[in-house]
């Protein structure tokens, strides 16, 4: 009995030993799991907060006279490329809503002369100019000796629609221009980066990925930001220009029946 009772004892031993360790691994597993959830979170943080040494800001601290001179004009291209848009687009917006007010049956028509009339056009708006002009050319016409009246308005008129034009496409052409040139010029940055990345990296003696990534991303940024001047140039010379053709269209078919009401002397000044 004595020899069972210590077999007993003892495998009643080993049995809470065992015990002991498997409790024991079951509670360090999830704390080591928790330790290198925490020590990932802080080389993520860490990693989040630290400086990036090639980006925007690298150049405009440490860049040299020509990538800060291509960053500046770069600039000024985008803010006159917006500044000419959003005037363009309010221009034609007037242009578009006062075309109802000189439309077939509109109060324009009814007036008992044209001057009357322009009074209710805004002022120096593309209808209100050539209302005038062509007031100006009917007073006037009888100082073109052996032209015909009809030659002498519509040649009035033709140049106030010219003129009109000629008002209304002013700054798109800058708009096509730095859609052209903008892409190239960040270009040019870029070139001239990964220049001087490389002269720095040979100085140096070292190549590694770290030495080259770096200088090389930084300089493209320059290849984007000529691309993002240049798309919203694009873009919005394309839309200006159709909007600028149907204010036109507006623009000529009043004119066309200002000289037929002229010819027809129903109204005068």
């Amino acid at each position: 009995m004595s020899l069972i009772q210590t077999l007993s004892q003892r495998l009643t031993s080993l049995l809470a030993a065992l015990t002991l360790v498997v409790s024991m691994a079951f509670i360090t597993t999830p704390m080591v799991h928790a330790q290198t959830e925490l020590a990932d979170s802080a080389v993520v943080k860490s990693a989040e907060s630290a400086e990036n040494p090639y980006g925007l800001k690298a150049i405009i601290d440490h860049g040299d006279m020509v990538s800060k001179g291509v960053l500046v004009i770069l600039l000024i291209m985008s803010v006159s490329t917006w500044i000419i848009m959003i005037s363009k687009l309010v221009e034609q917006r007037k242009v578009l809503a006062e075309a109802n007010k000189v439309s077939v049956g509109a109060p324009f028509w009814a007036e008992s002369s044209l001057q009357k009339s322009s009074e209710g056009l805004t002022q120096e708006g593309a209808f209100r100019y050539v209302t005038e002009v062509a007031l100006e050319a009917d007073k006037n016409r009888n100082s073109a000796a052996g032209m015909d009246y009809n030659e002498w308005l519509s040649s009035a008129l033709d140049e106030a629609n010219e003129e009109v034009e000629h008002r209304m496409q002013k700054g798109l052409g800058f708009l096509a221009t730095v859609g052209s040139t903008s892409p190239f010029i960040g270009l040019f940055g870029t070139v001239w980066g990964i220049l001087n990345a490389l002269t720095s990296i040979g100085l140096a003696g070292q190549a590694s990925i770290d030495k080259v990534a770096g200088p090389v991303g930084e300089a493209l940024i320059m290849t984007a930001i000529g691309l993002a001047v240049a798309v919203p140039a694009v873009m919005g010379y394309n839309w200006l220009v159709g909007r600028n053709a149907s204010a036109l269209r507006h623009v000529t078919t009043f004119s066309s029946r200002l000289r037929t009401m002229l010819l027809s002397s129903t109204k005068r000044a």
